[in-house]
């Protein structure tokens, strides 16, 4: 018993038993159970969709499932915009739960929708109007700036990079869960719903207990820092009586650095977002030709990602800088989906997954750095418009990869994810130059 419980009275045991509750309030659970359920709905589209689209030739099964989900992501990237800006600046005038919640009420009517169409036997182009509620929402370009805020807020800025992976590892370890049984889940047959009811009721209600959560049980609180509220930067300004021209170089430094982190940033999603676009269709044409059960096993596979991700972030940082922690995710990334392109088997298909361990390292990181140039009164606004921006990269990408893939779908099926490995080589450049200025930023912060 240490010198302070002891004098304080407190048992240890007794001392530890409102952790849990505390734990249970906190914007990690959200992600946990948000989690769950999409990745039990991605499933369940994914299918539903081939299903929908199998009456058609190999070739014409194939374009008819890129052209859906061309339309529908299109609809997802689009149309948050508008109400993203709204939520967050809600969410920087004090209603951080507000980013949260209203997204979630989204993705629990777009999950009804799917179910409606399963159980009703509703056209496809149902799921079209469903993108369109989701979007009008905030979706995800509202709802992870928010979680993000949340996680950012509740640590310091010393530790706001592993607080942020600590998030993306439990999105990782319930996205791994839940992509297990979700094939299985999608076989169980139920006479009153049809195939893949079962699957979309457990994901429905999933998602319900999500907002509701976040409605009424989520906690918002922001850890005491002894630090100035702007000195949460990347590029610290010095002492309150520095002088004028070297906090005029500072804050054109911090610039420069958002306009670079924001640049690598937009083309790693740009080249992410392509090939996990086409990943999809092409997993379930020839030669591979997966079946529910394999789906699933696959999307495990991505979302394992993440957690070897979290563990490369906890061993490297020891070492490494912020800067160079990107690198080496967009260095595996690049890798593995080059290896991608000329995948015939499944096994095949597993050895360039385990290449791409440490490729959602960037994107948290980035994020990092991003939140780390502004006040904490517009982190949200801030994070918010990095989603944004990538949102616009997936209004080029989305439409750009599905008719390159439809175009060498005959000759060279995987030249799409060559031509994501090179983007993300391009995204090394900012990245690199954000890192050699950081000896830089250490001479003025002396100064």
């Amino acid at each position: 018993m240490s010198p302070r419980t002891r004098l304080l009275g407190v048992n240890p045991a007794q001392s530890m038993c409102p952790r849990a509750p505390e734990l249970l309030r906190r914007v990690e659970a959200v992600v946990v159970l948000e989690q769950l359920g999409s990745t039990l709905f991605d499933t369940a589209l994914q299918l539903v969709v081939r299903e929908r689209c199998a009456n058609a030739t190999s070739d014409g099964e194939q374009r008819a499932m890129t052209d859906f989900y061309m339309v529908y992501n299109l609809l997802v990237q689009l149309l948050p915009i508008a109400p993203a800006v709204l939520l967050a600046r809600l969410g920087d005038g004090g209603r951080r739960r507000a980013p949260v919640a209203v997204p979630l009420l989204g993705y629990l009517l777009s999950r009804l929708a799917l179910l409606l169409v399963v159980w009703l036997r509703l056209p496809l182009r149902v799921m079209f109007g469903a993108a369109a509620v989701l979007g009008l929402s905030g979706g995800f370009s509202a709802y992870w700036p928010g979680v993000m805020t949340l996680a950012s807020l509740r640590s310091s800025a010393a530790e706001r990079s592993i607080a942020m992976m600590r998030v993306e590892l439990l999105y990782g370890a319930a996205g791994v869960l839940g992509s297990l049984v979700s094939g299985h889940l999608f076989q169980l047959h139920s006479s009153s719903v049809g195939d893949g009811g079962v699957l979309l009721v457990v994901s429905t209600v999933l998602h319900l207990l999500c907002l509701l959560h976040a409605a009424f049980l989520l906690q918002v609180r922001q850890a005491p820092s002894a630090e100035p509220q702007d000195s949460c930067r990347l590029v610290s300004p010095a002492a309150e009586g520095a002088r004028a021209p070297v906090m005029r170089a500072l804050a054109g430094m911090n610039v420069l650095n958002l306009v670079l982190l924001f640049t690598a940033a937009i083309l790693y999603d740009f080249a992410v977002g392509g090939a996990v676009e086409i990943l999809g269709p092409f997993v379930m044409k020839a030669p591979l030709s997966w079946n529910a059960a394999q789906v699933g096993y696959g999307n495990a596979a991505g979302s394992a990602i993440f957690l070897t991700s979290f563990l490369g972030v906890l061993v490297f940082r020891r070492w490494f800088a912020d800067t160079t922690l990107i690198l080496i995710g967009l260095l595996s990334f690049a890798s593995g989906i080059y290896f991608m392109s000329f995948v015939t088997a499944t096994y095949m298909f597993y050895l360039a997954r385990s290449l791409t361990l440490f490729a959602l390292i960037p994107m948290p990181t980035i994020r990092s750095l991003v939140s780390q140039q502004v006040p904490a009164s517009t982190c949200g606004t801030t994070l918010t418009a990095l989603q944004l921006a990538l949102k616009f990269a997936g209004l080029a990408y989305i439409p750009a990869f599905t008719k390159i893939y439809q175009a060498t779908l005959d000759w060279f099926p995987g030249f799409v994810f060559t031509l994501s490995s090179i983007f993300t080589a391009l995204a090394m450049i900012p990245v690199s130059i954000v890192g050699c200025r950081a000896p830089q930023r250490q001479q003025y912060e002396q100064i």
